[in-house]
């Protein structure tokens, strides 16, 4: 690669051996070409540089006279300067640059204030929440879908970028098992259910309007509406979840998960709901209504969604794939209120977030094929388990420490602690003994008045999860 670093300029009045001999002594110089390194022969790179051999053979004699080289014949040329002293200088100087602070724009500012996505990255191990477990998704079946897609692709006509045929089948799945009321044109196929959140927030946001979130909630709606310039409020919560406030001006919008509250998992009821519904204004207070593990219900009829009670459209419904089938698919949809589905196609595609016509065809097949039904029935007989093993498992090993909250769905629970509210440090012990949690307090938007740790139980076997129960009783 040596000779890409060189440029030689053949009109130049210096002749080709002096500029060859230069660029080669700035380059050990500066340490580019470090002590010990062996150069390329002189026939070699004078084929590479487009010379004649006795051009480079000058320059490597002169660089030897100089010290730069040692030369013997019939070996390469080897370098015997050290170029540490003004490779340290000229990096200094670039660190000194470097160490200048970046001019960000007010979002990306906003942005790096919340812990969203986390600071840190923790280990997918047990009991890492807010996951499915991938070793449960029918992997050949899907693969056969992608294969039938790719090799369809050539005959495919380019369309619109939610596939008409995906959002049909959602349109219909989310109607029999949600309640959901809308049209395959109100369906966007976004590459995330975050990607859901930037998109309402880059469309319905403007600097300075209130938004309301649960406290503690999900950090990555807080984070998305915040970098918008939004004022964030967090609301308290009951048993119900979400608790309004009477008396208090509608803002101009409200994020919340009904179906199981995150963190809580709490459901919120009918009456609840509908409360919600009569105190937001049509057309100036927006909903959003994530159903981020709206599949997996246990133990009772699932509530129907928010968005099907809404008789006027200011609710926005958002969901993802990567809860019921497996994390990587990447794939999440946004149901849009009637008025304004064709405003947030054109700000989807300028944003860019549009997810692979490849996949969302083959999703389409899944689920036409009825494979996306028959996997949520078995996936949720496993966690339904799971569910009841982890919580039977705290009550035994833990009891006397913690508090388990046994949601009625979802993935995860959270399990209170019964005294002190060292819960980062909890975390943070149960992490290096190999167990992964999340503390309840690092999800408040405020100060924290709850305490505890989020366990997810649907990723993980009956057995992982005792196993990882006894390293957290010996923790404890």
């Amino acid at each position: 690669m040596i000779s890409a670093l060189i440029d030689l300029n053949r009109g130049d009045d210096e002749g080709l051996v002096a500029q060859l001999t230069s660029q080669l002594r700035s380059l050990i110089a500066i340490g580019r070409l470090g002590k010990g390194r062996v150069l390329p022969s002189s026939r070699r790179l004078a084929t590479d540089l487009g010379v004649s051999r006795n051009t480079v053979t000058y320059a490597f004699e002169q660089l030897a006279a100089e010290g730069y080289l040692a030369a013997s014949h019939g070996r390469r040329p080897v370098v015997t300067v050290d170029g540490g002293a003004q490779r340290d200088g000229a990096e200094v100087a670039v660190s000194g640059a470097r160490s200048a602070r970046p001019t960000l724009s007010p979002w990306a500012t906003r942005l790096k204030q919340a812990d969203w996505p986390l600071s840190y990255q923790a280990p997918f191990k047990p009991l890492r929440p807010g996951h499915g477990d991938a070793r449960e998704f029918p992997n050949e079946v899907w693969a056969r879908c992608l294969r039938r897609s790719a090799v369809l692709a050539a005959r495919r006509e380019i369309g619109p970028v939610n596939r008409p045929r995906l959002c049909e089948a959602l349109a219909h799945y989310l109607a029999t098992s949600r309640g959901v009321r809308a049209t395959a044109d109100q369906i966007l196929i976004l590459p995330s259910a975050q990607a859901a959140l930037t998109l309402i927030a880059a469309v319905l946001i403007a600097p300075g309007d209130e938004v309301r979130v649960e406290d503690p909630g999900y950090p990555g709606a807080a984070a998305a509406f915040h970098a918008s310039g939004a004022r964030v409020t967090g609301m308290r919560l009951d048993e119900q979840g979400m608790r309004w406030t009477s008396g208090s001006a509608a803002p101009k919008l409200i994020f919340m998960t009904p179906s199981h509250q995150h963190p809580t998992g709490r459901l919120m009821s009918l009456a609840r709901r509908n409360e919600f519904l009569r105190a937001s204004r049509p057309g100036k207070t927006w909903i959003v209504e994530d159903d981020y593990d709206g599949e997996f219900h246990y133990d009772s009829r699932p509530v129907p969604a928010l968005q099907g009670l809404d008789g006027h459209g200011r609710v926005f419904y958002v969901g993802t794939f990567s809860k019921a089938m497996t994390s990587d698919i990447r794939l999440g949809y946004l149901v849009v209120p009637p008025a304004l589905t064709g405003t947030f196609e054109i700000a989807q595609r300028h944003i860019g977030l549009i997810a692979s016509s490849h996949i969302q065809e083959a999703l389409a097949e899944f689920i036409a094929d009825g494979h996306f039904l028959a996997h949520l029935r078995r996936v949720r007989r496993l966690y339904h388990a799971r569910r009841d093993h982890l919580a039977e498992g705290l009550q035994r090993h833990l009891g006397e420490a913690l508090t388990a909250e046994v949601p009625s769905g979802g993935i995860q629970l959270v399990a209170r602690l019964k005294r002190g509210r060292a819960d980062r440090a909890a975390v943070k012990r149960l992490i290096e003994a190999g167990v992964v949690t999340r503390a309840l307090s690092s999800l408040a938007l405020g100060k924290p008045r709850d305490h505890g740790l989020l366990l997810g139980f649907a990723a993980w076997r009956e057995s992982e999860i005792s196993a990882a129960l006894r390293t957290m009783a010996s923790c404890f």
